[in-house]
């Protein structure tokens, strides 16, 4: 949890209508021709669901490649957690979106 001070990326991801925000840090690693995340952490500011969804993001994301973490789903994010109240779905959207922002602005920058 915090701010990864040497992150290759930060993802950002809200919701207006909850309040909501998610800022997802990435250090990426180059090994053996793939981009492994080699570090991962998270600044949440909203309800508890979306601090669990942001943590669980990144204990299934660390050492997967790109390609992996960016094919993690809220399904999987709500599936790790045992489920969530399904007033609180849009919950694991922000995490994984978080991400998925995260990725995409790396890549952008590695071009």
């Amino acid at each position: 949890m915090g701010e990864l001070k040497d992150a290759s990326a930060v993802g950002e991801y809200g919701n207006p209508i909850c309040g909501d925000l998610m800022y997802i840090y990435i250090k990426v690693k180059k090994q053996n021709g793939k981009e492994i995340i080699e570090d991962i952490s998270f600044q949440t500011f909203g309800c508890a669901a979306a601090i669990a969804t942001s943590s669980m993001i990144t204990e299934l994301a660390k050492g997967k490649t790109l390609d992996e973490a960016y094919n993690i789903t809220r399904n999987d994010v709500a599936d790790a957690l045992d489920g969530l109240p399904p007033i609180k779905m849009h919950c694991s959207n922000l995490a994984a979106d978080a991400l998925k922002d995260a990725i995409k602005k790396y890549r952008e920058k590695e071009k």
